[in-house]
């Protein structure tokens, strides 16, 4: 058996929360599992052939994995995780990738974690697993109500960027508030969501001086 292979775990499902009317949390339980804040697994449904990339969404220290899915329209995938009941049998691989903030700047750094949709997934697992981080989410989304969870942020670093109605702090795209907001020179960025709107968040921050160094990008679709 290949390293990969032995990653793979089995876990129920516990728990199906619907956020709105087409994105809920899916939690498990099974065997922990060890990753970092940040990372993702690769989330198979036993006897198909369908699998899916996701955040993780829940903290280092909480003990279920936790995964934050929009069901797409004729989304095969998402449509099957929809469908799942308590007790249901999930397969997890992994976790992967190094989407994850350098614990050597915790205490010296400020923390920008910039989210369209369900690219807030990760940096909800990061701020559970480091409360204490100074810290400052902007989150692109379409109506109020996706503002997924954001009771899990301070109320005073956490900025929802509405583009369909008023709702949020900033109406408008997230991009047009990042063209508007002066950061400190020692901030870490971190870049979650569609590919359109981290390319035009890079050109923002490249333009406002920042070095690619000090900005980390996951395409989440």
């Amino acid at each position: 058996m290949s390293g990969q292979e032995a990653k793979n775990k089995f876990y129920q499902v516990s728990q199906i929360r619907w956020l709105t009317e087409d994105t809920f949390s899916l939690k498990m339980t099974g065997q922990k599992l060890h990753f970092k804040a940040g990372q993702h697994v690769l989330l198979s449904l036993p006897g198909t052939s369908q699998s899916r990339e996701y955040s993780l969404y829940n903290g280092e220290n909480q003990p279920e994995p936790e995964v934050l899915v929009r069901k797409i329209e004729n989304g095969i995938f998402s449509g099957y995780l929809s469908t799942l009941s308590e007790g249901d049998l999930v397969e997890i691989n992994g976790p992967m990738g190094a989407f994850s903030i350098d614990e050597s700047k915790t205490d010296t750094h400020h923390f920008v974690f910039i989210a369209s949709g369900t690219g807030i997934a990760p940096f909800r697992s990061i701020v559970q697993t480091y409360p204490h981080l100074n810290y400052q989410v902007i989150h692109g989304i379409r109506y109020g109500h996706e503002a997924y969870d954001k009771q899990a942020f301070h109320p005073e670093k956490y900025l929802d960027c509405t583009s369909r109605d008023n709702t949020g702090k900033f109406q408008g795209r997230l991009t047009g508030h990042l063209a508007k907001t002066s950061f400190a020179p020692n901030t870490e960025f971190y870049i979650c969501g569609n590919s359109n709107m981290i390319f035009d968040s890079l050109d923002i921050l490249k333009e406002k001086g920042f070095s690619r160094e000090q900005i980390h990008c996951e395409v989440y679709f």
